[in-house]
């Protein structure tokens, strides 16, 4: 029946004497698969030189366009026992609502009144550094009080010594007075002794000058003795200036030593001060984080720590949330080769996961269920799956994205290239080709504004 071989049975047997082969042989029913053929052929060549839009097909899934508005896990700043809930899975939270409660696990912060006695502590070191700084005014006083005595000593010392100056030169007039006297008392002595020897003085008148020379001799040495005891006075006062210059110096050293020392106290009490306000504000901030409360605005997606008394770690993951009024956008990825056809403000068609939409890629025209978007954002390195990441965000001149759309869903992105016949598409696309390259009408305009 096949005609395979090459003894045929219809050249040996009629086949149209049995009803069989006249039922079969008397009809061509391929002429109407020939016309199907033909016909089909005809619109095939049509379509192949209908325009069809190259694009670059990625998939996605939705995420927000800034990335404080996009979904969160809040986390333990201290380690620590959580004590209660306050919220449950669902629950609308504002901006500072308190989430959970949790307590104290470590043993240097069990005190209740930790921060309160941290404040005793403050107000004490505090009043002994004020008692330092009292101290250290009065060491200035007595300081200023031992210079001002000082210099009224000094001063009375070197009038002493003035004065005993001046009675040095007074008591050195009187010697040269008295020497004066000496030599005039000797003169007269020997001339009445010449006199009396020629007979024209008496005994008694010899003896008479003989008693005033030797008067004025004994009031030459007592002027002497006068003259060494005012110049020993001098050097005395001398002494004394020294002396009183010296212990002033001891005094006011000795005070300053003693400021130096209370200053530095003062110093060491305002350091303590500052360590222990420094632990006042660190406990007071600690005892504030035992509340973990809500970030920003949002819902309470999953509660990843659970159970009253479970102790937890610092920065561990205790509840995620998702902000309220996010600026919804697609995160998709483009392959390495198609990336250098991506632009920003460039239109992307964008079916999301579980809305019906009826898709030719090549034709956005008579695609039904897409919405519209624009790329805001492209990445300039690559993502650990070996494609690039580019955000979109939704198209302000087309019909807005379904309100129900919810963070993490999927969707596939369609970007539209250039116009180009099916055919071409076709042996692009058997080829491996990738599309053609071009540059959007605001790149091109961007280009000739700088030149």
């Amino acid at each position: 029946m096949l005609n395979i071989s090459k003894n045929p049975v219809y050249s040996r047997v009629d086949l149209t004497k049995y009803k069989a082969g006249q039922h079969i042989f008397s009809k061509q029913h391929f002429r109407y698969f020939n016309r199907f053929l033909r016909v089909f052929a005809g619109i095939m060549i049509v379509v192949l030189f209908l325009p069809w839009t190259q694009n670059i097909t990625g998939s996605g899934f939705l995420t927000t366009l800034k990335p404080n508005q996009r979904p969160q896990t809040i986390q333990s700043p201290i380690p620590g026992r959580i004590e209660m809930w306050y919220v449950q899975e669902g629950d609308y939270v504002q901006k500072g609502d308190t989430i959970l409660h949790i307590s104290e696990v470590k043993n240097e912060y069990f005190d209740p009144r930790l921060v309160e006695r941290t404040g005793l502590q403050i107000d004490a070191k505090e009043m002994a550094v004020t008692s330092y700084e009292e101290k250290v005014k009065s060491l200035d006083n007595q300081i200023d009080a031992l210079k001002r005595e000082r210099t009224l000593k000094l001063q009375q010392a070197r009038n002493k010594l003035l004065q005993a100056e001046l009675k040095v030169e007074s008591d050195s007039i009187d010697l040269e007075a008295a020497k004066t006297n000496l030599s005039i008392a000797e003169k007269q002595y020997e001339r009445t002794q010449v006199l009396q020897e020629e007979g024209l003085k008496s005994v008694v008148d010899v003896e008479q000058k003989k008693l005033k020379l030797q008067e004025t001799q004994a009031k030459l040495i007592s002027q002497e003795n006068k003259y060494l005891a005012t110049q020993n006075e001098v050097i005395n006062a001398q002494v004394e200036i020294d002396r009183t210059n010296a212990s002033y110096i001891d005094k006011i050293s000795k005070a300053e030593s003693d400021k130096f020392t209370a200053q530095s106290s003062q110093f060491n009490a305002e350091v303590e001060v500052t360590k222990l306000e420094n632990q006042y504000a660190n406990y007071s901030m600690r005892t504030d984080l035992y509340y973990i409360r809500a970030p920003q605005n949002g819902f309470i997606n999953k509660a990843l720590k659970a159970g009253i008394g479970e102790t937890i770690k610092e920065g561990e993951q205790l509840v995620g949330i998702m902000p309220a009024n996010a600026e919804l956008a697609i995160e998709t990825f483009v392959d390495p080769i198609d990336i250098p056809l991506v632009h920003l403000e460039e239109k992307i068609r964008i079916q999301f996961d579980g809305w019906p939409a009826i898709v030719f890629s090549g034709w956005p025209n008579v695609s039904y269920g897409t919405y519209g978007g624009k790329v805001v954002a492209i990445e300039t390195f690559i993502s650990d799956n070996g494609k690039y990441r580019v955000l979109i965000a939704p198209d302000p001149d087309d019909h807005p994205w379904p309100k129900e759309l919810r963070v993490g869903s999927g969707a596939k992105t369609i970007a539209l290239l250039d116009d180009v016949p099916i055919w071409f598409e076709a042996w692009r696309q058997l080829n491996g080709f990738p599309p053609n390259y071009y540059q959007p009408t605001t790149a091109l305009a961007d280009k000739s504004v700088k030149k």
